[in-house]
């Protein structure tokens, strides 16, 4: 029998003695956690501190729960989704990651009108509250499911004088290219992390408990090195890895 000892909330003891048990191999990966009841004769406690600290750990992402069968030892899966980032200049235009190809809209794009604020404002060189065009979208890739948000930021000054003023939810691909023929020598800075998503987040990429999201933040840069557009890409960690091409 393993008993706790109780200067602090009771729960975190408990799920740190499991924790200990999953990382020293005694539940490997994809077994299942004793029962409740075993727990609570195990470690002497109630049953709302083992379910406490079993949803603790699920927020760790350490466990699954299978509906009816029980607590499992989360798998490390492999990622089942390569998506290609890489960027650079072909003819006149440009290519870049997640094209259409291979992916599914969900929904109907979102173009709306926003603004600048303390986030999106600095990567565009801008202050808070300017202008901007923005396309949010919900994607699928056809043959694993797994769902992607994209969303693009476009300052007015960037879309004025081109076909984007008239037609801002042009997929990136085409706007590199029409920024390209105006004149720009494009390029590309790209920021990558991974985070815990917010509610909105977890429900659209149907992330579960405990799972981070991938975030990719991309600015594509012009003359004089200008930001002209802003890309973010969102999508389930788990599932997911970046790739790159790498060229002198």
């Amino acid at each position: 029998m393993s008993e706790i000892a109780r200067p602090e909330a009771l729960y975190r003891q408990v799920a740190a003695a499991i924790r200990d048990a999953i990382v020293s191999g005694a539940y490997p990966p994809g077994s299942p956690l004793p029962s409740e009841a075993e727990l609570i004769r195990r470690y002497q406690v109630s049953r709302p501190t083992v379910r406490n600290a079993v949803a603790a750990l699920r927020a760790e992402g350490l466990l699954e729960v299978i509906h009816g069968t029980g607590s499992f030892v989360r798998r490390v899966a492999s990622p089942v989704l390569t998506i290609d980032r890489s960027a650079g200049h072909i003819d006149a235009g440009a290519m870049t990651a997640a094209s259409p190809a291979g992916w599914e809209e969900v929904e109907e794009p979102h173009i709306h009108r926003t603004h600048t604020d303390a986030v999106t404002g600095p990567l565009l060189g801008l202050g808070e509250d300017e202008a901007l065009l923005g396309v949010d979208r919900l994607l699928a890739d056809d043959a694993t499911a797994t769902r992607v948000l994209h969303q693009t930021l476009m300052p007015i000054t960037t879309a004025e004088g081109t076909e984007l003023a008239d037609h801002p939810g042009t997929w990136p691909t085409r706007i590199h290219a029409v920024l390209a023929e105006a004149g720009h020598p494009l390029w590309w800075s790209e920021t990558v992390r991974a985070r815990m998503p917010l509610p909105d987040e977890r429900a659209a990429l149907r992330l579960q408990d405990g799972i981070p999201l991938l975030e990719t933040t991309r600015v594509t840069h012009g003359t004089d090195d200008r930001p002209l557009v802003l890309e973010v890409l969102r999508t389930n960690a788990n599932r997911a890895q970046l790739a790159y091409r790498l060229a002198p």
